[in-house]
Order: structure tokens, then sequence, then C-alpha cells
């Protein structure tokens, strides 16, 4: 479908992969995101989510899948070598990163994770077709007719990307792993976030625990608050929680982000696996058709 456009959640933890039954509403996974476009299927970050999603894609084979890595911090990548697709060789992947500088490259910060002592295993087990790509964080991707990549850099450490995926006039920002810098939001995110039927930020901490976690490259609902309201989005979604938030402390951080975010006009969900959004739906009444 030409004008098809969603994300579903499989993976929303941050840091460290967590389970049982106190993280059974939110979820325990990783960060992973399927993104379909028009009939394309894009995945941004390869966390623990990305095994569940494997399992519900080996199904579709044969696939041609673009993964976008917003870096390639142990819990953003440790899902690869356990997603079912890639061993497959029907499939086609290519695995784009922009955050790493020369030498290093989005095939050797896969090939670190995928070798002795750390796995038995190396990349070359894949039976797919694999390429991996590198970019620049700022630059724009043009993927198909109608369907773009805009990335921007992001202040964490060793590095991150944002994305903005745009289609069909539509578009969805996908912002984790970053810091903010002072108390009103970066103008550059503002205008990179601008207008976006939907943002996806990263939310790890609240005000208060951020105090001291400063310098630990992640943010709070709240700055994701002001940089939606600030730069016009459609949508809010919190994500990127931190491990230690179960769902008991969730929903209250999700009750007091929504109703703030209320206060301004925002729509606001908190990220959760299997929540899919579709973007567009830019009033608040019309958030809870946008959630399937």
């Amino acid at each position: 479908m030409d004008d098809e456009f969603l994300v579903r959640f499989w993976g929303v933890r941050g840091s460290i992969a967590c389970g049982g039954a106190d993280y059974a509403v939110y979820g325990g996974n990783t960060s992973c995101l399927e993104v379909r476009c028009g009939g394309r299927l894009l995945i941004f970050d390869g966390g623990t989510g990305i095994r569940p999603l494997g399992d519900r894609l080996a199904a579709e084979a044969p696939l041609d899948v673009k993964i976008f890595l917003t870096h390639t911090h142990f819990d953003h990548i440790c899902g690869l070598p356990f997603f079912q697709p890639l061993f497959d060789p029907a499939n086609r992947f290519e695995i784009w990163s922009g955050h790493l500088t020369w030498p290093l490259s989005t095939r050797d910060a896969v090939h670190s994770l995928m070798s002795a002592p750390v796995l038995p295993i190396e990349p070359d087990i894949f039976r797919a077709n694999v390429a991996f790509r590198d970019f620049k964080g700022g630059e724009t991707l043009n993927l198909a007719r109608g369907l773009t990549v805009r990335t921007t850099p992001l202040n964490h450490p060793n590095g991150a990307t944002g994305y903005r995926i745009e289609h069909g006039g539509r578009a969805l920002c996908y912002l984790t792993d970053l810091e903010h810098t002072g108390e009103a939001p970066d103008p550059a995110l503002v205008d990179f976030v601008r207008g976006a039927d939907a943002m996806i930020y990263d939310a790890s901490y609240t005000d208060a625990e951020y105090e001291s976690r400063r310098g630990f490259g992640h943010s709070t609902w709240r700055a994701g608050l002001k940089l939606a309201v600030a730069g016009g989005v459609g949508l809010y979604v919190p994500f990127h929680h931190d491990p230690a938030h179960n769902d008991a402390a969730m929903a209250e951080i999700e009750a007091e982000g929504v109703a703030e975010a209320a206060a301004l006009g925002m729509p606001c969900v908190a990220a959760r696996e299997g929540l899919t959004i579709r973007p567009g739906l830019r009033l608040a009444q019309d958030v809870e058709q946008a959630l399937v």
C-alpha cells in the first residue's frame, strides 16, 4: 500500500533488558522499531526487541530490509545475532549507521560484537545477503521515490544519530540516546522535528533522577515535551525507559507526562511493546484512533 505508514514498538527499554511480571505492561526488551512505509520495511535499532520481530518476519521471506542503528552501544545491537531473518538466504539486508568516525565502520562494530571471546559466532554465519553502510549524521538519505530519511547527530557518549522518516507528506522522528543541554530545547533539534506527526524521544529519567545522571547521555520526559511543543509535533512518545522503572513506576510517569502534555495541548503516550502508531493523526481527540 503506497499510503501505508506505521511504526510498531518491539523494544522500548534502555541500557539493559529486564523481565518478569513487573515489566509485563510496558515491556523489557531494548530498543527496536518496525516502520512500514508504502510497502517498504525499515527497522530502527537492533536491541533485544529485534528477536521477536524476527520471529514474526520469518514468514514474510523474501525480505528486502534496511536496518538503521542510532548507535552501536551494546543495548542497541545485542539482538542482531538472534535475528532469525539474517539466517535465511532468501533475504537481503542493509545495516546503516552514521555516528562512527574513520577508521571505524558499521561492519567493524557488528564484527566486534560477534567475535570471540564475546560470542562464539561471527557475522559470516549469516546466510542472508547483508551489506553494511556508513553515512555521516546530518546527511539526507533518499531511499526510494517518496521515502526520505533525514538524519542529525545527537549528544551522546561515542555519538548517536537521530532520524526523521518522511513519506506521503507525513513525518516520524526517532530521537533516542541523547542528552538535552540547558533548559530550552536545542534550536537545531527544534528545526529537525518541526511539524512532525510523531516524535519518539529518549525519556529515560525524571527530572529528579537526571540531577545525579548528568553526562550519562540520556534525557527526561519533560525535556522531550518541551521539544515537541516547540517543534509543533503532532504526538509525543516518551521512549527508552530506564530499567529501574517497572510497570508501576512507568504508569505514574506516563500519567504525569500525559497530564502535563494535555495542559499544553500536546497528545502523549508512553512507548510500550506491541504499541502501533500510524503517524498523521494530528488532533488530541484522534490519539486513541492512532493506537492499534
